[in-house]
């Protein structure tokens, strides 16, 4: 059987499935259980680059608690939960994307500049062209696939290692949760990229991908600052060559008939002793929120409504939204809950930015309130299989 292709529905039998080779095209990766009661499977498609909806059917004889991610942890369902016997279908739409940049009106053809190994090998699955599922829960039950190909509006994504799909526990990013956070309407696509900055998103030509595949009336998140600031140390930039770039990315999006929404770096974790949060990235902040007004553009405070979300939680419980590897707390990155939290705030950003993508985001969400945030008790989003004891790159 020759590798399926995407011009029309493509459909699924996961109890069926087999063990996924390059000459089927779809299966199973190896050595990955199938919907075992706590165990994660990974299924995986060979598919064209472009924009997938995938309705799942739900549900099995025993109850069932279902998660799925996409990709590189990108999360679409989560915890889903049914009765014995209960069927119930839910859709999601997911980016497949290689690195060729096919050349376009002010885009050369060629590559994106992958780092080796970590692009090439540890986040091989956001490049290679393959659809693939993770299948999770304390009780996952994925009964049959639909995949098909949509030409629906899709949000870009820029940024560092705050925004970038991490690929192990125990790390998460907002660009990996923002995508449960939408209607199956719209696709999210995430070129960030751990321990980059705007001169590092030109130079490897990650807005040049965008660009290539950007339709009028798409939506770009831009999120730098954490890596820009060490530029200052370097000799190489400050705030005013940060804004010079960040203008670049933003007229080479509107060129496009892209609509650039600029976001403010979140907060570094960092109280003093009294139990006040110490700012470190104001300057960038200010920069940021100084290009969209000159540009006129939409703009997401995250600086801001980080500081408030953490205040919020405190000294003690802000701990929870970090992940601990080799028993130190990281104040940077963050943690599924954390990660989630920070994008609930996008989201709400959107929404106050009045963008017009806003209007896809779900309808139930509930009140989203930087300094009300979920409780970190309530947080339950299953964890993947494999937990890394390297730390993304960037600060």
């Amino acid at each position: 059987m020759s590798p399926p292709q995407a011009s029309q529905a493509l459909q699924f039998d996961l109890a069926t499935e087999p063990i996924y080779t390059r000459e089927r095209g779809h299966g199973f990766e190896p050595g990955a259980p199938r919907n075992a009661a706590g165990q994660p499977a990974f299924f995986s498609v060979d598919l064209p680059e472009g924009n997938y909806r995938i309705t799942a059917t739900l549900g099995g004889t025993q109850a069932s608690d279902t998660t799925i991610k996409a990709e590189l942890r990108r999360l679409m369902l989560d915890g889903v939960r049914l009765p014995a016997g209960a069927s119930e279908q839910r859709s999601f739409v997911v980016n497949v994307r290689t690195a060729r940049i096919p050349a376009v009106p002010g885009v050369e053809g060629g590559e994106v500049r992958l780092k080796s190994p970590r692009e090439t090998v540890e986040e091989a699955w956001a490049w290679d062209g393959r659809l693939t599922l993770e299948i999770d829960g304390p009780r996952p039950a994925l009964r049959r696939l639909v995949i098909e190909p949509v030409r629906l509006p899709t949000v870009f994504l820029l940024g560092d290692s705050t925004v970038a799909d991490q690929s192990q526990e125990p790390y998460a990013s907002w660009g990996q949760m923002l995508t449960a956070l939408f209607k199956p309407t719209v696709a999210v696509a995430n070129h960030a990229e751990s321990g980059e900055t705007l001169r590092d998103s030109l130079a490897r030509r990650r807005l040049d991908k965008i660009l290539s595949a950007l339709q009028p009336g798409d939506t770009v998140l831009i999120q730098f600052g954490h890596n820009d600031q060490k530029q200052q140390k370097d000799g190489s930039g400050n705030a005013a060559t940060y804004q010079a770039e960040l203008r670049t990315h933003a007229e080479r999006i509107l060129a496009r008939g892209g609509v650039p929404v600029i976001v403010s770096s979140m907060e570094r974790r960092n109280f003093d002793a009294q139990g006040r949060l110490l700012p470190s990235l104001t300057e960038y902040a200010d920069a940021a929120r100084t290009v969209a007004a000159q540009m006129k553009l939409a703009f997401i405070d995250l600086n801001a409504m980080s500081r408030q979300f953490y205040a919020a939680l405190g000294p003690v419980r802000s701990q929870a939204a970090h992940p601990v590897n080799n028993g130190r707390l990281d104040n940077t990155h963050h943690d599924n809950y954390g990660a989630m939290q920070l994008a609930r705030l996008v989201a709400l950003g959107l929404r106050q930015a009045g963008a017009p993508v806003a209007a896809q985001l779900r309808d139930d969400l509930g009140a989203i309130e930087p300094g009300s945030p979920q409780a970190p008790e309530q947080s339950g989003i299953a964890a993947s299989p494999g937990f890394t004891h390297q730390r993304p790159l960037g600060d």
